[in-house]
């Protein structure tokens, strides 16, 4: 699957991040420019809300003035200037006949100043420095090079902030520190690399084992009783859309054991912070299960670790999961968290209706419902992302031509939407970008009467 990753940038450095990301191939870029400081936030917003991309990059100022926009795991490149960058700008200064010193730097980091200052031998008292700061505004920034001016006698200006460039032409000589090509380009091949790394640790295989728990100073259960128990538990991971890429089997007589790849698990936790289903299983079960999460070496050894951690959870005697990894790691207890989560779909997956909205759309499209629920996971991945033809191909261990097919007899139906094209590689035909819908569409479907609420 192709990675996307969001430029926040001023209007006049796109060129620059565009020069620098020619060369990089299987990412898809998205653009949120801006003119003035003020409208970085709603921007942000704006485009956090159509898409969530794969990673971000942007500078310190549209960092802090969206940080907490950002969704928490989110991949974010914050750039800074280099000393190349500021090389640069030193012989800009000289091409002009401007002598090297005095100068006044805003926003480089003063080591790097220090660092540029030393290589080309020029003296520090003839250097003003104003790092970067969070609180600092572009009026103070542009009063502190007016003064240090003053107090100098001449000088030009060396700043990073394109509003502080702004407000002093015309009135003192000026260069813009932008960024240089190369500098961005490391940067984001840098990017790349740690959003692959990380969906690499993703994919690692990992093992769950969920048991229904012996009831404290209870009588043992019928062997009846406790294969219905099981049963049911079963039932209930089989029928939530998230665990479709899964493969389920019995283990023991209480126990039901999962494997999927570690990712999966840490959205169904989020983040190993809390079990959903654990919650589902004693709200519309009556059961108390508990569950062990357990990433290893191998398949084998995934396994160990899982009944490990759902023994180390039956033990607490609530419904609680633990996690241990071959490392070392314990992460628990987690408990069931909300049985009924803020997403439409996740909840309308488990009540009582759910399989009846999966049969029905797949009966009006034409799908099986196996291969819907397949479909509905991937949306929940995706998390508003889009995919490319091949991309499905892959998840549903189908050939491309198929997962052409697939989307086509989708977009027919309305259950996918055109969202553009990419281009994955230098040369040849860019790919065709699709997103999902199968969420909204089965918030449409009326249980029992086979068709959609509106339509």
């Amino acid at each position: 699957m192709g990675i996307t990753i969001d430029l926040v940038v001023h209007t006049s450095r796109r060129q620059v991040f565009e020069e620098a990301a020619g060369a990089l191939a299987g990412v898809a870029l998205r653009w949120t420019t801006y003119e003035y400081e003020h409208e970085i936030r709603a921007r942000v917003a704006e485009s956090l809300s159509r898409h969530c991309p794969d990673g971000l990059m942007l500078g310190a100022v549209p960092y802090d003035a969206c940080r907490d926009l950002l969704p928490d795991g989110l991949p974010v490149t914050v750039t800074a200037g280099s000393g190349l960058d500021l090389a640069l700008a030193f012989s800009r200064a000289q091409a002009r006949g401007w002598a090297p010193t005095p100068v006044s730097i805003d926003t480089f980091a003063p080591e790097v100043v220090a660092e540029v200052a030393e290589a080309l031998r020029l003296d520090p008292s003839g250097i003003g420095c104003l790092p970067y700061a969070r609180e600092r505004d572009a009026a103070a920034i542009t009063e502190f090079h007016r003064r240090f001016l003053e107090r100098t006698g001449g000088g030009y200006v060396i700043s990073a902030r394109t509003e502080v460039v702004r407000r002093l032409a015309g009135a003192l000589p000026v260069l813009n520190g932008a960024p240089v090509p190369s500098g961005v380009r490391a940067e984001l091949h840098a990017l790349a690399l740690r959003i692959r790394s990380e969906r690499a640790d993703g994919g690692r295989f990992a093992a769950g084992v969920f048991r229904v728990a012996r009831g404290e100073g209870a009588l043992p259960a019928s062997d009846l009783e406790v294969d219905r128990r099981r049963a049911a538990l079963m039932n209930l991971l089989l029928s939530t859309p998230e665990f479709a890429d899964a493969w389920i089997e019995n283990r023991g007589r209480r126990g039901v054991v999962v494997f999927a790849h570690k990712a999966l698990f840490e959205r169904l936790t989020r983040g190993w912070l809390s079990v959903p289903a654990l919650g589902r299983a004693e709200e519309s079960l009556g059961l108390t299960a508990a569950a062990g999460f357990g990433i290893g070496g191998s398949a084998r050894t995934s396994v160990l670790l899982a009944e490990r951690a759902a023994a180390r959870a039956e033990s607490e005697g609530a419904p609680c999961a633990y996690l241990f990894e071959d490392g070392g790691v314990v992460i628990g207890p987690m408990g069931p968290g909300s049985a009924a989560p803020a997403e439409a779909f996740d909840q309308g997956s488990v009540e009582e209706d759910g399989g009846e909205r999966i049969e029905e759309l797949a009966r009006s499209v034409g799908l099986s419902p196996t291969t819907l629920s397949r479909l509905a996971a991937m949306e929940r991945v995706l998390e508003g992302k889009a995919f490319s033809p091949s991309d499905l191909a892959s998840t549903l261990g189908i050939t491309d031509p198929s997962g052409r097919r697939l989307v086509r007899k989708l977009s027919t139906h309305g259950l996918v939407t055109a969202e553009g094209i990419a281009r994955t590689h230098r040369k040849g035909r860019p790919t065709r970008l699709y997103r999902l819908g199968i969420d909204s569409a089965m918030e449409r479907i009326e249980p029992g009467r086979g068709s959609l609420v509106g339509a």
